[in-house]
């Protein structure tokens, strides 16, 4: 997954080995194949990035915001990041909801 330069991504803490039905569920919210998420969660890669000031920002938001849910929902550890001209920081789930609401 290519970084965008202005983006918000989740990372899953550690390399759980997740059951099919969550990689599923996690593929039908994100739209990436449960292969590359498989790859993304041992790796330690985001699992899920949002560009927030492209011409998808409306169809990503979303996506972003039912991830943190769903992990949530399932106490499954997750980082969320920050991504500013390629430079990337952790931020709080907080701060990410408050960058969305900023930028739409």
């Amino acid at each position: 997954m290519v970084a965008p330069s202005n983006a918000i991504s989740l990372t899953i803490t550690g390399s759980p080995d997740f059951s099919s039905e969550i990689l599923k569920a996690l593929y039908r919210i994100t739209g990436r194949s449960t292969v590359e998420l498989r790859r993304a969660i041992r790796a330690g890669d985001p699992v899920f990035r949002a560009a927030l000031f492209g011409t998808d920002h409306l169809d990503v938001v979303p996506r972003l915001e039912k991830t943190v849910d769903y992990l949530e929902g399932l106490g499954i550890a997750y980082t969320v990041q920050e991504w500013v001209d390629g430079e990337r920081e952790e931020i709080s789930v907080e701060t990410m909801r408050q960058i969305i609401e900023s930028t739409g």
